[in-house]
């Protein structure tokens, strides 16, 4: 007689003769086009019609300069004091920091432990391994992966740079992106990721919920305010 452990490792070792193992993602069956929606003749204006639908905030920006300008006028509208900055690539290229610092803005940045040993200026405030500054922090501005058209989406994944902390614990989130980040349809987007993360955050405009009573509350397990300013370059 055989019991239910042995049958549950007899059908993980078939799993795995037959190639199913941990990183490799096997190609999706073809659906002919079923479920498809598509970004439409304008993905640029789909994304920022979706978006704020859904109550999310969107400026499309020409330069870089433009972008530090407006991060720096969101951080004076909502009278923030302490700010969770990410270290996505475009974040860096953008010397978001040191532009912040130049305007005294108290920056909080999130860092891996060898990098509290790198000298960094003394107003930055590191953490490893603590949640504290994600919940001191006013506002919370990172990068993004990618921008789904059909929905209205930012799509995030969690790295050491970018903890999804970021852009879920702090009550504004501001999300940098750029124009050649956005895909017309959800089924684009897992063609361009390939293999799944670990962890995929997915942000249709503010947090809301409708659990109490079935009214719509925005902000409550999550920030209340999302703006998107995206680079048109």
């Amino acid at each position: 007689m055989v019991n239910s452990r042995d049958a549950f490792l007899e059908r993980v070792r078939k799993a795995v003769a037959s190639g199913n193992r941990a990183g490799i993602a096997h190609p999706l069956p073809e659906r002919n086009g079923v479920g498809y929606q598509g970004g439409g003749p304008d993905p640029l204006s789909s994304f920022q019609n979706e978006w704020t639908l859904a109550g999310g905030q969107f400026q499309l920006l020409p330069d870089a300069h433009a972008a530090r300008a407006k991060v720096l006028d969101l951080i004076h509208a909502h009278q923030a004091r302490k700010i969770l900055l990410g270290r996505d690539p475009l974040v860096l290229t953008l010397n978001l920091r040191e532009f912040l610092q130049g305007h005294g803005v108290e920056i909080v940045a999130w860092s891996e432990p060898e990098a509290l040993a790198t000298g960094e200026n003394e107003a930055v405030a590191y953490a490893s391994g603590s949640a504290e500054p994600f919940f001191a922090a006013d506002i919370g501005i990172s990068g993004v992966d990618y921008l789904i058209a059909e929905t209205g989406t930012v799509v995030m994944r969690s790295s050491p740079n970018q903890p999804r902390s970021i852009s879920l614990l702090p009550p504004v989130h501001i999300a940098l992106a750029e124009r050649r980040q956005l895909v017309p349809d959800l089924f684009d987007l897992f063609e361009q990721l390939g293999t799944l993360p670990s962890c995929l955050t997915l942000i249709t405009g503010p947090s809301k919920t409708g659990d109490i009573e079935l009214r719509l509350v925005t902000g409550v397990h999550g920030p209340g305010t999302v703006h998107v300013l995206m680079l048109d370059s």
